[in-house]
């Protein structure tokens, strides 16, 4: 008996490592082919940043160059002024991206650590911007920055972007994690409240102020919609403006240039891949305190 209730046990144990590792390799083929999914795109956008307009139209897609043409990189960067485009889109991100982070963090302080009368009703307005698109308060927006004399400037592209609703509720939530003891022992160190915020709240919600400083940017930087609308001239113009006018020159013509516009597209693109690698760790650690709360 002891020996059959023996086998039992291993034939148990035997069937448990084997459902293991069979769930084990579902999962890692699943990954993989989610991998697959989410990184070939990417993958197709290189490679044919450097292929030639011919090979791009083959009948029968290469998955590898068969020649190298980095000229197509240059060739970009002489057309349409991109190095014009490109510090556009870099004073208006970094324009959105500080506007932000102020109004967020002291939103996010005043919602979580204050108390005032209607502070929960208008928390849930904020919530409630969370919902609504750009693309339906577009036509008021238009008219108050035409009406201030705003249209095709930096200003007029930044402001309608000054406060964002989900930075506001995710630093809200790291901020209402942080007991309020922390708080009262500044306050007797004769801390304020730009003290607390700057030297106790922010370094302890470090990974959600990176995770959410990097999705600024990275909307800050993809911008379209907007600046399509209020930047009217070459002056302002972005660069996401810049890739859509650089399809465009070329539209309707037998010779396109689909592998300048790859190559516009990679260069639109690796500031953000270069971000993300670097701060990926913090939005991980971000993202899973924030759902925790």
């Amino acid at each position: 008996m002891k020996n059959n209730s023996l086998a039992n046990a291993n034939s148990r144990n035997e069937s448990a490592k084997r459902k293991r590792r069979a769930v084990a390799a579902v999962q890692c083929v699943l990954a993989v082919i989610v991998l697959l999914i989410v990184v070939f795109p990417i993958y197709w956008m290189l490679v044919s940043s450097v292929k030639s307009q011919e090979e791009i139209l083959l009948a029968v897609p290469t998955l590898w160059p068969r020649e190298f043409h980095f000229e197509n990189y240059l060739n970009v960067l002489g057309k349409g002024n991109f190095a014009k485009y490109y510090w556009n889109t870099a004073v208006m991100t970094a324009g959105i991206l500080i506007s932000q982070v102020v109004t967020g963090i002291f939103a996010a302080y005043g919602f979580s650590k204050g108390r005032f009368k209607g502070q929960n009703f208008c928390f849930l307005i904020v919530l409630g911007a969370l919902m609504i698109p750009l693309q339906v308060t577009f036509i008021p927006l238009y008219i108050t920055m035409a009406n201030w004399g705003l249209s095709d400037t930096f200003l007029g592209l930044i402001l309608p972007e000054a406060v964002s609703p989900y930075y506001i509720f995710m630093l809200r939530q790291s901020f209402m994690a942080i007991d309020d003891s922390y708080i009262d022992a500044a306050k007797v160190d004769g801390l304020g409240r730009i003290g607390i915020i700057t030297k106790i709240l922010a370094p302890m919600c470090k990974s959600t102020l990176f995770t959410v400083t990097l999705v600024t940017f990275t909307n800050g930087w993809n911008s379209y919609f907007w600046p399509k609308i209020i930047a009217r001239g070459e002056s302002h113009r972005v660069l996401t403006i810049g890739l859509a006018q650089l399809q465009n020159t070329f539209a309707g013509n037998e010779t396109m240039n689909n592998h300048e516009i790859m190559a516009g597209a990679v260069l639109a693109v690796v500031p953000v891949i270069i971000l993300f690698f670097i701060f990926q760790k913090y939005m991980l650690t971000g993202y899973s305190k924030a759902a925790m709360k």
